[in-house]
């Protein structure tokens, strides 16, 4: 599909994001060393234990300055030397404006990388880490010059993107639970200044990274079910393997210092007024360290929307006594007191609460005199925007972008070409907190045409639609441009107009002007058109999947800063595609299941086909994994050292339920030790067999060879990037951990490993293993 000559390119039109100045200050901290007044405390004796300091400081506020600091707006205690303190900061892919961080001085710009959806495409967990690890840097950063009022970022999103028109699956790493723990444990240890591997960094935090939304939390609105008021019914055996997944590795592999629970209920109960969930699960049986906040207004839904309690207060106690900390909102200002004054929540309850706050800006290093003199002291201007964040969004971009169909099975084939116009549908946008904004069509149009132009000197660009809706199509127009044309490129598909937060899509297809001027136009054209399609969610382009006038199809996410660049080299052949789709592509006739069905598994007596690839047994426009390349790879699994899993069972361990059938063996059973000795490496010899060097994630699966309604039809349990160049073969050890990856929920959440054969696959690869008691 390469363009020597001809060239397209769509600009995500900021290389920066852009803000007004003022002049900046010093970070806000406690414990001035200077100030004889506040050093004396215990609090600001950084040789104490945070326990101790803590404990110190929250017995010296008085009831109404405890209350003050149960909202993500903390004012100042000015007696004690306490700066104001802002919970709420934004880092999704790259920083944004918001409550906690201001581009209004010395530093006006932050490295803007492509939306999670098309970086989990890259299927790199070194990547994932090493774009957090920068988002944390320039964090820190902005601290430092004093333009921040916080460091306590709220991201990941770690949903599983369960149904295709969620409009915020685009923020997430897909529909897979691994792929999903992995993104997350890699973006908690990056943003947060730990290693890769984790277990370097203790107690000091660069920056809090807050996991979302805890749990079961994947519809925003639609058709008048809004997140506010919605109850999804999950069974116990989907939330043990599917919904939970995710959450537990961020805490137990990612050592997360936050976590948002959800608006939603979950069987009847807000999750964040439910023990079980955020008391019981995530510090009692995960092991959580940190503080927990409400999503915004959550605590006020529980009255509002719900009706859960009958009076605020109710509220405002039951979410403190199930564990929750800091509301973000106001209602827990409100009406704490009047909770404590009619006994429906003890002093004691808020301390808690307290403890687990200051513990976190405690462990920021927020309360050890100047943080430029601390731990993390030295990022800074030089930091931000720098080159090797700049490069880094580029390498995103470029391994993300998936290439979905390509008819010529080669990048080169349009050379020797004069003429080539872009006809684009979608606007280009940015993220500003949780609003997205046009960018200037005049600042769109000339970064197209100067990205085109570096590659065809003579391209010409055309406006497809007035809108992405494309209410107004201007085909006679673009039909006239593309008659004359050697080459054509149409830059098309959604935009935050059509999914977003508080948005859901109900179709899957893309607006019906928009298909038209796409066939129309692949008609009228000389040669095969390149379509290239902007979306968070998957499309059904079947249309385009299977007309011949289209030659290439790719998708490009929402690609941040340097996706014009990306897309321009793909294009041209200059760079290898490899990325591959983290999310089904369903047909539109997926729309019939109702979106707030949270069952996973199908239920074929009543024609309900399941989610995701795990379970989904319909028709796919593309399969979870798919991508194309340049290359063609070829796969051998090397001999194994062993094709047999024996799951020695401990007599004595304590078997929860008694629900298993004949086969089942509860991993509880089996015990830990046993798990750490079946554990084995799978090797894998790759090939390039292409003419360009290129970079590859193998996918490794399982499946069971007796397929029932209770077990997926497949699942991924290990997957690596490889860079191989033309011609190269490498040999890839991939681990399996049968414990884990042979393992599924029984009807009550019990993780059991059914007896018998299983086969590894890769590709058109397989083989078979067994697991024997």
């Amino acid at each position: 599909m390469k363009l020597q000559t001809p060239s397209l390119l769509y600009l995500v039109c900021i290389t920066s994001l852009l803000f007004i100045l003022s002049e900046s200050t010093q970070p806000p901290f406690s414990c001035d060393a200077s100030d004889p007044a506040t050093k004396s405390y215990p609090f600001c004796e950084t040789t104490l234990p945070i326990t101790q300091r803590v404990r110190d400081l929250v017995s010296r506020l008085t009831l109404g300055e405890k209350i003050s600091q149960l909202v993500n707006s903390a004012p100042a205690i000015p007696r004690l030397g306490i700066p104001d303190y802002q919970w709420w900061s934004e880092a999704l892919h790259g920083l944004a404006v918001s409550r906690g961080m201001r581009f209004n001085g010395t530093i006006r710009s932050a490295t803007s990388f492509p939306l999670v959806i098309l970086t989990a495409a890259s299927f790199d967990v070194h990547l994932w880490y090493r774009i957090a690890q920068a988002v944390g840097i320039e964090g820190r950063a902005i601290y430092n010059v004093g333009q921040a009022m916080g460091l306590t970022f709220w991201a990941p999103n770690i949903n599983i993107f369960r149904d295709p028109r969620w409009g915020r699956g685009q923020e997430t790493p897909g529909e897979d639970p691994l792929v999903t723990g992995k993104y997350a444990v890699s973006y908690v240890r990056g943003i947060q200044g730990d290693s890769f591997e984790g277990g370097k960094l203790g107690e000091n935090l660069q920056a809090s990274a807050c996991w979302k939304h805890f749990t079961a939390y994947d519809l925003d609105n639609w058709k008048g079910v809004t997140r506010y008021d919605f109850n999804a019914n999950v069974s116990l055996q989907d939330l043990a393997d599917t919904y939970q997944p995710p959450f537990q590795s961020c805490i137990e592999e990612g050592k997360a210092s936050g976590v948002m629970c959800a608006y939603n209920r979950v069987n009847g109960v807000p999750n964040c007024a439910d023990y079980n969930l955020l008391s019981k699960t995530a510090r009692g049986q995960w092991g959580f360290n940190g503080y927990i906040t409400a999503d915004c207004d959550a605590v006020a839904t529980i009255y509002e929307q719900q009706g859960y309690v009958k009076v605020p207060e109710d509220a405002a106690a039951d979410v403190r006594k199930a564990g929750m900390d800091v509301d973000c909102g106001s209602y827990l200002l409100k009406y704490t007191k009047l909770a404590v004054e009619k006994r429906k929540l003890s002093l004691s309850e808020i301390d808690r609460a307290l403890y687990n706050l200051f513990s976190i800006r405690m462990r920021l290093g927020l309360f050890n005199g100047n943080p430029v003199k601390q731990p993390f002291g030295n990022s800074g201007l030089d930091q931000i925007c720098s080159q090797e964040h700049q490069n880094l969004a580029l390498e995103a971009a470029r391994n993300g972008i998936v290439l979905l169909k390509n008819a010529k099975k080669t990048p080169s084939a349009f050379k020797n070409q004069n003429n080539f116009p872009c006809s684009n549908g979608p606007q280009c946008r940015f993220r500003t907190n949780t609003s997205w904004k046009l960018c200037r069509p005049s600042l769109q149009n000339y970064y197209t045409i100067e990205r085109l132009q570096s590659y065809v000197k003579d391209t010409r660009f055309h406006q497809g639609c007035s809108a992405v809706n494309c209410s107004s199509a201007f085909t006679d127009q673009a039909m006239n441009v593309a008659t004359g044309a050697d080459r054509i490129v149409l830059v098309m598909g959604l935009d935050q107009t059509q999914e977003r937060e508080k948005l859901d899509r109900v179709d899957l297809v893309l607006p019906p002007k928009q298909q038209n001027l796409i066939s129309a136009i692949a008609r009228a054209a000389k040669n095969p058109i390149i379509l290239v399609l902007l979306s968070g969610g998957p499309v059904d382009i079947s249309f385009a999947k299977n007309d011949p006038h289209i030659g290439s199809i790719l998708w490009a996410g929402y690609p941040g800063e340097a996706g014009g660049r990306a897309l321009a080299e793909i294009i041209f052949g200059d760079h290898n595609p490899g990325g591959r789709l983290p999310v089904t592509w369903y047909p539109q006739s997926y729309t019939n299941i109702p979106m707030t069905d949270m069952r996973m598994r199908p239920e074929p007596s009543s024609g309900y086909p399941g989610r995701t690839y795990r379970f989904y047994q319909g028709l796919k426009v593309f399969e979870f994994g798919y991508g194309l390349s340049y290359s063609n790879y070829t796969y051998e699994f090397l001999p194994v050292k062993r094709n047999k899993v024996y799951l020695h069972i401990q007599v004595s361990s304590h078997v929860v339920g008694n629900s298993n059938p004949p086969g089942f063996i509860p991993v509880s059973k089996i015990g830990t030790e046993v798990c750490d000795k079946i554990k084995h490496q799978v090797t894998v010899r790759v090939e390039n067999n292409g003419e360009m060097a290129g970079k590859h994630s193998l996918l490794l699966f399982v499946r069971p060879a007796n397929m029932s309604n209770m077990r997926p039809v497949k699942q991924l349990v290990a997957f690596q990037s490889v860079n191989l160049k033309a011609g190269e073969r490498a040999e890839i050890e991939l681990q399996l951990r049968p414990c884990e990856h042979l393992s599924l929920a029984n009807e009550d959440g019990t993780m059991v490993i059914e007896e018998g054969s299983y086969f590894l696959s890769i590709g058109d690869k397989e083989i078979e293993i067994q697991a024997v008691k």
